[in-house]
């Protein structure tokens, strides 16, 4: 089913509505979907590469916005409707052990290790931070930083290096930005465990 899903949102960046469509799931990748905009975003970038800054203002906003509707997601409606989302990504787990002691600083780095690697899944961290009652004003900034920073960056390359840089970005950067962020959360569980 999720390659199914993967596909199609891939057959998106072909039609006409391509940006509403592209809007439609960084909204929906924040909150409740797993397939990450990129999929979409990549060939979109790729065909129109004069459009790319555009497109990466459309996805940033579009994923922000998500962001805060699974901030709400899990501040009001927790029980209702976000355990039910995450359990059915098998990603309650997880987002249990992300829960306990979680504070504006996890969640600030989160979003970062979120944004440059999908690590953990950015719904994760929005429901997260609505769960945890983080201050939604220091969230939208935060996501602002993290999803604008990675979907600029991608415009950035994609302009620059074109078709190479899209299969560097398929097989390379995640492995790359995976290990960016192990960096940045070993060096956090540093400052914050051993320094104090």
């Amino acid at each position: 089913m999720l390659r199914r899903l993967y596909y199609w949102t891939m057959s998106l960046a072909a039609r006409k509505s391509a940006e509403a469509w592209l809007a439609v799931i960084a909204f929906i990748e924040s909150s409740i979907f797993l397939v990450p905009a990129d999929v979409l975003y990549l060939p979109m970038t790729l065909a129109r590469p004069e459009r790319a800054w555009r497109y990466a203002i459309i996805a940033t906003i579009a994923s922000v916005l998500g962001g805060i509707a699974g901030w709400f997601l899990g501040y009001y409606a927790f029980e209702a409707v976000a355990r039910p989302i995450l359990e059915f990504y098998g990603k309650l787990d997880a987002f249990e052990r992300l829960r306990t002691g979680v504070d504006y600083q996890t969640v600030l780095l989160l979003l970062v290790t979120s944004g440059l690697a999908h690590l953990p899944p950015i719904k994760v961290v929005t429901i997260l931070s609505g769960v945890a009652h983080i201050n939604l004003g220091l969230f939208i900034v935060s996501a602002i930083a993290a999803r604008g920073g990675r979907f600029l960056l991608l415009a950035w390359l994609l302009r620059r290096y074109g078709e190479p840089m899209r299969d560097f970005i398929e097989k390379r950067l995640g492995h790359i930005a995976a290990a960016g962020a192990a960096v940045l959360i070993a060096l956090y569980v540093g400052y914050r465990y051993v320094a104090h």
